[in-house]
């Protein structure tokens, strides 16, 4: 998503320039582990100018594949991202506080597109069915899923188990 400084400077400076347009961003697949698929997302927004600054407002909408962080099945995530980035000549640019500085006679927005999904994606999605406790699994080789009342129900140590009847009669005496 590329625009030409003759153009903004031209349609941005009595009014707001806006775009509406799609990217496609697929090689965001390669990139990042994490994202499975990714259909080319929609992008929409407005450019002001503000004396020799150029003030982008995005959102950004697409659908993205994202693995279950139990089951590494598919889910599908709704992406809808709002951000703003600020380009200014060479001279006046500051990356610290975030306003890019302008090569050549062309701002090009999707390297920063790339940045806001790539920044935007949750760190664990859930499928539906791994929400659902009867699918999940409980046990593997070397390993075991159970509550915090099964752990104190399986780890009674043998030479308390005299202690345990005596306490069970105790009880008994008591209800009688």
């Amino acid at each position: 998503m590329k625009f030409s400084i003759a153009q903004l400077r031209k349609s941005a400076h009595q009014e707001a320039f806006a775009f509406d347009d799609t990217v496609d961003v697929s090689e965001l697949e390669v990139m990042n582990n994490d994202i499975r698929k990714i259909d080319p997302v929609h992008v929409t927004g407005q450019c002001f100018l503000q004396g020799e600054q150029f003030i982008f407002d995005l959102r950004i909408q697409g659908e993205l594949i994202l693995p279950c962080a139990r089951t590494l099945a598919d889910v599908p995530y709704t992406l809808d991202v709002r951000a703003s980035e600020i380009f200014a000549d060479s001279d006046i640019g500051d990356e610290e506080n975030e306003i890019y500085p302008i090569e050549g006679e062309v701002i090009d927005l999707t390297p920063y597109i790339k940045e806001h999904i790539l920044l935007n994606i949750p760190y664990r999605v859930y499928s539906k069915d791994a929400l659902n406790q009867e699918n999940t699994l409980t046990k593997g080789q070397g390993w075991e899923f159970f509550t915090e009342e099964e752990k104190q129900e399986k780890n009674v140590d043998p030479r308390l188990k005299k202690l345990e009847s005596l306490l069970k009669e105790n009880k008994n005496d008591k209800e009688e």
